[in-house]
C-alpha cells in the first residue's frame, strides 16, 4: 500500500518574533554600553565634546533624523498594508523605505567626506596636532557610533529586500508575514538608536 508523502511548509511566526526580539535586545546591550562608555568621557571632557560637536552639521543630521522618522512610518504602513492584502501599496510602501534609507546613507557618506576632506578621522595627523585628547574621544566615538548605525542600516535594507522579494512572489502575505514584520522590528531598532545618537553628537551643549 502507497502512503502519500506531503510536504509541508513550516511557518512558526511566534518563534520567528521571539528570535528578532532576542537579537534586538542584544543589540540594545551593544548600543546601551558605547551610550554608557560616552556618557562617561562626556562627563570627563566637558567643554572639549562641545568644541568637537561644534565640528559637526546640524542640519544634516536634522534632515538624516527626519528622513529615519518618515522611513520608519513608511516600513509601519507596509506591515499595515499587507495585512490588508494590499500588495501593491506594500511594495511601494518597502520600495519608498528602501529609498529613504539608501538617502540616509549617501547624506552620510558625504558627511563623512567632508570630515575626511579636512583631515577629521581616527589616527589622522592633523587631528593629533591642532585637537585636544578630548576632541579626538569624541570623533572617535562619532564614527565608531554612527559607522555601526550605518552598518546596522544596511543589513536593515538587506533584510527588507528580502521581504520585498517573497511579497512580490506571495511567500509573504497576510497570513504569513513574520519576515515583513521582523524587517520593521529591525528598522525600527535602527531608527530608535539615531534617535539617541542625533542629540547625543550634534546637539550636544
Amino acid at each position: 500500500m502507497a502512503h502519500a508523502v506531503y510536504h509541508v511548509e513550516h511557518d512558526d511566526p511566534e518563534g520567528s518574533k521571539i528570535g528578532m526580539w532576542l537579537f534586538i535586545f542584544t543589540e540594545l546591550l551593544l548600543f546601551g554600553g558605547l551610550f554608557i562608555i560616552y556618557s562617561v568621557y562626556r562627563y570627563l571632557n566637558q567643554e572639549a565634546f562641545h568644541l568637537a560637536a561644534e565640528e559637526l552639521n546640524t542640519a544634516t543630521g536634522t534632515v538624516n533624523t527626519v528622513i529615519l522618522l518618515v522611513s520608519s512610518m513608511t516600513m509601519a504602513m507596509s506591515t499595515t498594508s499587507l495585512r490588508k492584502n494590499q500588495k501593491k501599496m506594500t511594495l511601494g510602501l518597502l520600495t519608498t523605505t528602501f529609498v529613504l534609507g539608501l538617502i540616509f546613507l549617501v547624506n552620510k557618506y558625504v558627511e563623512w567626506g567632508v570630515k575626511f576632506h579636512h583631515g577629521i578621522f581616527p589616527g589622522s595627523e592633523s587631528m593629533k596636532e591642532l585637537m585636544g585628547q578630548g576632541e579626538i574621544l569624541f570623533f572617535g566615538l562619532y564614527f565608531t557610533m554612527t559607522g555601526l548605525h550605518a552598518l546596522h542600516i544596511v543589513v536593515g535594507m538587506v533584510i527588507m529586500g528580502f521581504a520585498f522579494v517573497d511579497v512580490r512572489r506571495g511567500k509573504v502575505d497576510a497570513n504569513r508575514a513574520s519576515l515583513l514584520e521582523n524587517a520593521g522590528l529591525y528598522w525600527h531598532l535602527v531608527d530608535l538608536i539615531w534617535i539617541f545618537l542625533f542629540p547625543l553628537f550634534y546637539l550636544i551643549t
